[in-house]
């Protein structure tokens, strides 16, 4: 089954090309089912490629999927035209009434700041607080799962000596866990961050299990025991040439940073990297959208 997006957003066309299937309004409002109500609160930068990334993942499943983008009122985005904002995206105060089925929190480029020294970090609280009762579940990614770790539980993050930046292995702790049915015993990863959380921490909180962690890139998967909050502190939603792309937007800059690990073949940028995630993004999303939300959510919102 579909993704219902607006007919003119750019992600409709790279989309359509993957044979993604997603339809407009009129199509879906002819649809005799109840659809998944979906908003994303998008904190990247870029985020017309984070669109892409998500609805790519969030339209590979047989439920279909209403979607809504939010941006923050306390912080005006630099890097996506204000056309674009105006045009999909909408603000917190004109949601708040409502219900949502699913949320996605993404990451942002902030994880060296303390959190209260994030400019819309009051918002970004508020909006934590009100998915507690009126979202069946939210995922939240990299920098938005720091987040939600520190707000909900009191875990939280220090800084890295190096960036993590890389595909890493991971193993599974949890085997019985919906979240991570059909997966292998060994799954990749990509991760690109500065900082971490402890993974003895999140193990001695009562409310929080522990899915699936890397010896090398540490925690991954967390999930909150009532399926309220996911946390992944990777990217599975990345495409093959992200982290190519941020690791020439850092050499650029003149940062000291590495080459991403177990990424480019022979570890040479000048080759193009090989994809070892797809299949178990695709997976993840399909498993939270079905077990976490779709099985949860009640048919009628009270």
């Amino acid at each position: 089954m579909p993704i219902n997006i607006p007919r003119l957003l750019p992600a409709r066309a790279t989309l359509e090309q993957e044979n993604i299937f997603i339809m407009d309004d009129e199509r879906a409002t002819s649809q005799d089912i109840r659809p998944l109500n979906f908003l994303i609160l998008n904190l990247m930068p870029e985020k017309e490629k984070a669109e892409t990334q998500l609805l790519r993942l969030l339209g590979n499943s047989p439920l279909q999927v209403n979607v809504n983008f939010l941006k923050t009122s306390s912080y005006e985005s630099t890097h996506t035209s204000k056309q674009h904002l105006e045009q999909f995206y909408t603000t917190f105060p004109e949601i708040k009434h409502q219900k949502y089925d699913g949320m996605i929190i993404t990451g942002a480029p902030v994880e060296l700041l303390e959190f209260n020294q994030v400019k819309y970090w009051e918002e970004l609280q508020e909006i934590m607080e009100w998915t507690k009762a009126n979202v069946t579940s939210t995922l939240h990614i990299c920098w938005g799962a720091q987040a939600a770790l520190y707000y909900h539980y009191g875990i939280d993050k220090f800084e890295l000596s190096q960036k993590c930046s890389g595909i890493y292995a991971h193993q599974i702790f949890e085997q019985n866990d919906t979240l991570l049915r059909g997966f292998d015993d060994e799954f990749y990863a990509p991760h690109s961050r500065y900082t971490d959380v402890s993974i003895e921490a999140i193990k001695n909180n009562p409310a929080l299990t522990l899915l699936a962690a890397s010896e090398e890139a540490g925690a991954l998967l967390i999930a909150s025991k009532d399926r309220k909050h996911v946390m992944i502190t990777g990217h599975l939603e990345y495409e093959s040439d992200t982290l190519a792309q941020e690791y020439e937007r850092d050499v650029k800059k003149g940062l000291q940073i590495h080459v991403p690990e177990n990424y480019f073949p022979n570890n040479d940028p000048s080759q193009p990297p090989i994809n070892r995630w797809r299949s178990h993004g695709h997976l993840f999303f399909s498993n939270w959208l079905n077990y976490y939300v779709y099985q949860e959510t009640p048919f009628i919102w009270k």
